[in-house]
């Protein structure tokens, strides 16, 4: 959700710099502009930059950590339902632009794959608005954790490509049109 709330840090804050990826440490007492809090981490605006907050950080911000569904899949048993893989993706969301990575078009492919062994491989490719982006890492962890998340998902592999490139055109039109763009 897009927000425009002041709030003050209540400790020291764990941050990553957009777009530049950097680790930051935000003090207690400083004041920050959540303005967006979506995918269970906050955007926020903070003396000219903008800032990642993850969502293990929310208490720093006032706000309550959205519970994360943990799953056990080391017993894993049968197909992966890519329908809730899909689900996943769609709580991932670029951090300046308060639209998913789904709708955004940065999903280029994703395949389970049973393994021999026993479980299922999920690979994702997945790409960014800029190529240069800093945050891509951090999207890449994001993209696996949550993946993980669904049942029978025994291993994730996000592989950042920039080819073709991301451009405007690979929006959704709910996207498109969230944005402004239609």
């Amino acid at each position: 959700m897009r927000t425009n709330e002041i709030v003050t840090l209540t400790r020291d804050c764990d941050a990553v710099l957009i777009p530049f990826g950097d680790k930051i440490t935000l003090p207690a007492g400083q004041q920050v502009t959540i303005t967006q809090a979506l995918g269970g981490s906050f955007t926020c605006y903070v003396e000219g930059s903008l800032v990642r907050v993850d969502g293990a950080n929310a208490d720093a911000l006032g706000k309550t950590r959205a519970q994360r569904v943990e799953q056990d899949n080391s017993e894993a048993t049968g197909p992966v339902d890519e329908n809730l893989v899909w689900e996943q993706l769609r709580t991932c969301y670029d951090p300046e632009i308060a639209i998913n990575i789904v709708e955004l078009g940065l999903i280029y492919g994703m395949q389970a794959t049973a393994l021999p062994e026993g479980g299922n491989r999920v690979d994702i490719k997945m790409t960014l608005t800029a190529p240069g982006c800093g945050m891509g890492p951090i999207l890449q962890s994001e993209v696996a954790e949550k993946v993980r998340t669904v049942p029978n998902v025994t291993d994730v592999n996000v592989e950042l490509v920039f080819e073709p490139a991301w451009d405007q055109s690979r929006m959704s039109e709910a996207a498109r049109l969230q944005s402004g763009l239609l």
